[in-house]
């Protein structure tokens, strides 16, 4: 398999370019709200200032219930700044880019080799007890 940062910049650019994403954490939580089997994957991003801020750490707490609840595979990466160089196609979205959902087609007619690789990925994790693994993001 490749790796699955790799993977994952290739999923999520799929989705991009389908409009299939979600950025920020407060619009995900709206998604999983109304809309929760749209959810395919969940990516959650830490920076440095993530240990200092309370609010989002209790938001990403909720996220990952949400998603273990609902069966939604999710990843975190420790590099905010370059899921949002990936991610934001808004200046102001760069601080926002905490959350990144990747949703399923309205249609359901779809294959994306790369986000199968991540699924199959985030299962083997959770069988070594590696909840939300984490994975780093390739350069440019």
């Amino acid at each position: 398999m490749q790796s699955p940062g790799k993977s994952l910049k290739e999923a999520l650019l799929c989705a991009q370019s389908e409009a299939r994403l979600t950025v920020g954490v407060y619009e995900s939580a709206k998604i999983m709200t109304d809309d929760p089997d749209s959810v395919s994957f969940c990516v959650l991003a830490v920076d440095e200032g993530f240990e200092c801020d309370v609010a989002l750490q209790i938001h990403f707490t909720l996220i990952q219930s949400f998603c273990f609840d609902n069966d939604i595979s999710i990843v975190r990466v420790s590099d905010s700044r370059r899921l949002a160089e990936i991610v934001a196609d808004e200046p102001q979205r760069l601080e926002d880019a905490h959350c990144v959902l990747i949703t399923n087609p309205a249609d359901g007619a779809w294959e994306d080799p790369s986000l199968e690789k991540l699924h199959l990925f985030c299962e083997e994790s959770r069988r070594v007890n590696d909840w939300v693994p984490e994975v780093s993001l390739p350069g440019r």
